[in-house]
């Protein structure tokens, strides 16, 4: 029979008959369960230094457990337990064998008396428990004496180790101005220490820095806030230290620590306050819309959504010429803008502007209100602006038979500023390319320079520029458009050369051509096209015209009988007129060959070689044609080469008027002797320079500009200004290709010798004699009273003083 016992210190002896008792009732109970007969010769559990033994009768009992204490920290082996066998007789002959976990390891045996002993360091936390396996053998022949039976060795605890936080430390939030007792976050210790063995593994929870703000449940852990209206303003980040203490917090437990991080969230517990109640801008009257003027502030001491602004204008006189709007990144209120300004208008503008948070919280209503305003002062600097058209577009209509010169609009801007400077007009000419149009440079009336022609340019689109007389710089600007309306003044022709038949057998009636016209024109009424014979061939017998009614005309035969041998060619002029005011018409010529055809009409032959002459006689003929011509074209441009270089001596004619001549000099300064030139009164009474006769021309250039009178209609004439005058000159002189430029600008170093004021010029005093009389100047008066004084020479001593 086996038997087990355990050698401990004094202190033990309680423990150890508790777990001899344990053992015996373990035996019995699995005895009794099992229902399994005891094997002979099993061990009787002996306790080695127990001062009495106790016989019994044999009886089958299981042990299956050892304790022993952790953490032993004594230089001799740790005595375990005692295995014996009651078939030992301490002769020598049994040899107890252990086997299993740390089995001569951890754990060794004396094969000789059984005793088990811990030769390593055992820590519970390492582990708790080993499972080995007991064997006694007879020592000489090895067999066993026993059956091998298992046991447990338990590690019994002590408190060898502290709570530890093993998630700290920690970081928690909580919202400002919580209530006494709200949750904040809960920390947990844990104790390596065995819970079901003592007070090793409770562990108590207390507060060591943090106080008086936050408390922390003792046996939960949970950290709750213990002052009333924490302000995040005043103070936003707590480091709060918790212990964990085992043992149930008694004295000699063991402790451990953590940092808990607390943060407060910010709640919308302040109000926007502007640190200006006035503020005090300028912005320039030229700034566009949505230019910045300023901007404003209303400090939050909160932060994120709760410090989130609104800017709206409540009031004052700029609300309609102004706009405010919150920078999100930034929550300051940006003015800008709304419309254009004027200084001239108005000056100065006031702003009444709130702020306010968006997002309330309804417990903190109370420290409200949660708005606050400030007045803005916005004043408007003037600028020097161009000037302004007034209006802003002008459409123009006109007739395409304008004459040049006619005032067609009047263009008006005006300068917005203050000081009102005078007005320049131009027209941009990169928008009138072709020059068709002035613009008077003061008055700003829009007249025609050239002729008009719809059926070139239907639509002209200038730019008409004003410039302010004092800073060219500034420009403003006009689109005109200008419609030219259609006027009767193209006559209806053929579209194409119209060439037509006759069959010799072809009978009276016939049709042999349908013609149609074309009109460049565009009446508001559409095309109508009159036909009929030309007036030389009213009376034509062979050929008679239709009008179909319809813009188209049938030319038709009037007689039969025609033949090729008599006439093989038909030259018919037609007469075509346009519906228009005033009527216009043109005659055009239809060609109309006599040709033989079959009976079924189809032409077999227009005798062609009736019309052509010789071959040798055609080349012959065209080449003396072709000599004959070159010929005649050298000589023309040579007799025009000879009459340009020609010079004659100028008509000289005393009793013109030299004050009213436009003199032309071919050197420096011919004086008031030079007065050959062409009148300029006809500058000023044009009838009369067209009913006068024949103009005077000089003779010293060829050709002259001729008379502008052929150009100018009667009902321009009786109205003339010399603006139209000159336009209308100025185109025909662009118009005359042999013109001279007479609008040249020529400076002369000194007058004629034929002044009666002599020579005023310097140029030549240093070759005159040094000593110059000035006594003359006395004789001029007393405006020059002051040169004589200078340069002339007095007759007594001069004066002292």
């Amino acid at each position: 029979m086996w038997t087990s016992g355990r050698m401990s210190n004094a202190k033990s002896w309680l423990g150890l008959g508790m777990s001899l008792y344990f053992w015996g009732l373990m035996d019995l109970t699995t005895t009794v369960l099992s229902g399994t007969p005891t094997p002979p010769g099993k061990l009787e559990a002996l306790l080695s230094d127990k001062p009495q033994s106790h016989s019994r009768t044999k009886r089958s009992w299981v042990w299956n457990q050892f304790f022993v204490l952790e953490e032993y920290t004594g230089t001799d082996p740790l005595y375990v337990g005692k295995l014996h066998s009651d078939m030992d007789r301490g002769d020598g002959s049994i040899k107890y064998i252990l086997s299993g976990e740390g089995a001569g390891v951890v754990f060794t045996i004396d094969d000789t008396t059984g005793d088990i002993h811990a030769i390593q360091r055992l820590d519970r936390e390492e582990r708790a428990q080993y499972t080995l396996r007991a064997q006694a053998l007879d020592r000489r022949t090895g067999r066993p004496m026993e059956p091998e039976s298992e046991f447990i060795i338990k590690i019994q605890d002590i408190n060898d180790n502290e709570p530890k936080f093993l998630d700290g430390p920690y970081v928690a939030t909580v919202p400002e101005m919580s209530p006494v007792g709200t949750s904040v976050i809960q920390v947990t210790a844990t104790d390596a220490d065995d819970p079901t063995y003592g007070n090793s593994a409770r562990v108590v929870y207390s507060i060591l820095q943090g106080q008086p703000y936050f408390s922390v449940d003792s046996k939960t852990g949970v950290i709750r806030t213990a002052l009333m209206n924490m302000d995040r303003e005043a103070k936003e980040y707590y480091e709060v230290i918790i212990q964990a203490k085992d043992m149930g917090g008694q004295l000699g437990g063991l402790a451990g620590t953590t940092t808990v991080n607390i943060t407060l969230l910010d709640v919308n517990d302040n109000p926007p306050r502007f640190p200006q109640k006035h503020y005090q801008m300028s912005v320039l009257e030229s700034a566009p819309v949505s230019a910045t003027v300023g901007r404003v502030f209303a400090k939050d001491l909160d932060e994120g959504i709760n410090a989130e602004m609104k800017y709206t204008i409540v009031d004052g006189d700029g609300a309609d010429a102004f706009d405010i709007n919150t920078d999100p990144n930034f929550q300051v209120g940006i003015i800008t803008v709304k419309k254009p300004l004027s200084f001239e208008s108005k000056k100065s503008y006031t702003l009444k502007v709130e702020g306010a948070n968006p997002h309330l919280e309804m417990r903190f209503l109370n420290l409200g209100p949660f708005q606050d305003t400030t007045t803005v002062h916005i004043s408007v600097e003037d600028v020097d602006e161009p000037p302004i058209f007034e209006p802003g577009f002008y459409f123009v209509e006109v007739p395409e038979d304008v004459a040049i010169g006619t005032t067609i609009q009047i263009i008006s801007a005006k300068d917005p500023d203050v000081t009102n400077n005078s007005i320049r007009y131009s027209i941009d000419r990169s928008s009138d390319p072709g020059r068709f149009f002035y613009v008077d440079i003061t008055t700003g009336a829009l007249m025609t320079a050239r002729p008009l022609d719809r059926e070139e340019f239907s639509w002209h689109n200038i730019t008409v520029l004003a410039m302010e007389m004092n800073n060219p710089s500034q420009v403003g600007s006009v689109s005109v458009t200008i419609k030219v309306l259609d006027v009767n003044d193209n006559a209806p022709e053929f579209p194409r050369f119209y060439e037509a038949f006759v069959c010799e057998n072809a009978k009276a009636g016939q049709l042999i051509q349908t013609v149609s016209a074309v009109d460049q024109d565009d009446p508001h009424s559409g095309q109508h096209f009159y036909y009929s014979l030309a007036p030389e061939a009213a009376n034509n017998p062979n050929f008679t015209i239709r009008d179909n009614q319809d813009n188209t005309a049938r030319i038709l035969t009037r007689r039969s009988g025609f033949r090729q041998q008599e006439q093989s060619v038909f030259y018919l002029p037609i007469l075509i007129a346009d519906s228009g005011q005033p009527v216009l018409s043109s005659t055009g010529t239809l060609t109309i060959q006599v040709c033989t055809c079959d009976d079924d009409g189809h032409v077999l032959s227009c005798s062609p070689e009736a019309y052509m002459l010789p071959v040798s006689l055609s080349r012959g003929a065209l080449i003396a044609i072709l000599a004959c011509i070159f010929v005649l074209l050298v000589l023309v441009l040579l007799i025009l080469s000879l009459r340009r270089h020609r010079k004659q001596p100028y008509i000289i004619d005393d009793e013109e008027n030299i004050h009213e001549n436009i003199v032309r000099y071919d050197d420096e300064g011919g004086g008031e002797e030079d007065t050959e030139a062409f009148d300029i009164a006809a500058m000023w009474n044009p009838r009369e320079a067209q009913g006068g006769g024949a103009p005077k021309t000089r003779q010293d250039m060829l050709p002259e500009i001729e008379s502008l009178s052929r150009y100018v209609p009667q009902t321009c004439a009786v109205n003339s200004t010399v603006h139209s005058y000159v336009l209308a000159k100025l185109y025909e002189a662009d118009m005359d290709l042999w013109a001279p430029p007479f609008d040249s600008l020529q400076t002369y170093m000194f007058e004629g010798d034929g002044s009666v004021a002599g020579s005023l010029s310097s140029l030549q005093s240093a070759t005159s004699d040094s000593e110059q009389s000035f006594d003359f100047l006395t004789d001029w008066g007393p405006r020059f009273r002051k040169l004589a004084e200078l340069y002339g020479a007095s007759e007594g001593p001069a004066p002292l003083w």
